[in-house]
């Protein structure tokens, strides 16, 4: 299966289509064998006491940085964040990522992720050059989070 992100213009509105990789345990000999070193998107989620994945980050990370940029945030040792290093050592962390190669369409679809999870802040802008965006996402798994 592939993994990546799609665009249709259609006049001044965008959509996206985010194919997802499966989730996966955040162990760094996973992440350095499955996960790519190219630009794209990613999520990564603790799982509680409830066997509830919890959202912990979304993101985007450029030419060579998924790999590194997933090993660096879901390493306790490699965290400068205290209470993400809490997090990481003592709970089960699972990732998931897309690849895609634009900038903008990852301002894009981390925006539109970010904006329907923390609409009250979602903390990133979008690439301006679309009127809306929608987005439709498909994964090997079926994930339901706990913000």
């Amino acid at each position: 299966m592939d993994y990546g992100i799609t665009a249709q213009e259609k006049g001044e509105n965008v959509y996206y289509f985010v194919n997802w990789s499966p989730l996966e345990i955040a162990e760094r000999w996973t992440i350095s064998a499955k996960v790519p070193a190219v630009a794209g998107i990613y999520e990564i989620y603790w799982m509680d006491d409830h066997q509830h994945l919890r959202m912990m980050s979304i993101g985007r990370t450029h030419y060579g940085g998924l790999r590194s940029e997933l090993r660096r945030l879901t390493d306790p040792e490699l965290t400068v964040d205290a209470s993400a290093r809490t997090i990481l050592e003592n709970e089960e962390i699972w990732f998931r990522y897309s690849p895609v190669n634009s900038a903008a369409v990852m301002a894009d679809v981390v925006w539109f992720f970010r904006q329907t999870y923390f609409p009250e802040n979602p903390g990133v802008d979008h690439s301006g050059r679309y009127r809306k965006i929608f987005l439709k996402e498909s994964a090997p798994d079926k994930l339901i989070w706990v913000p």
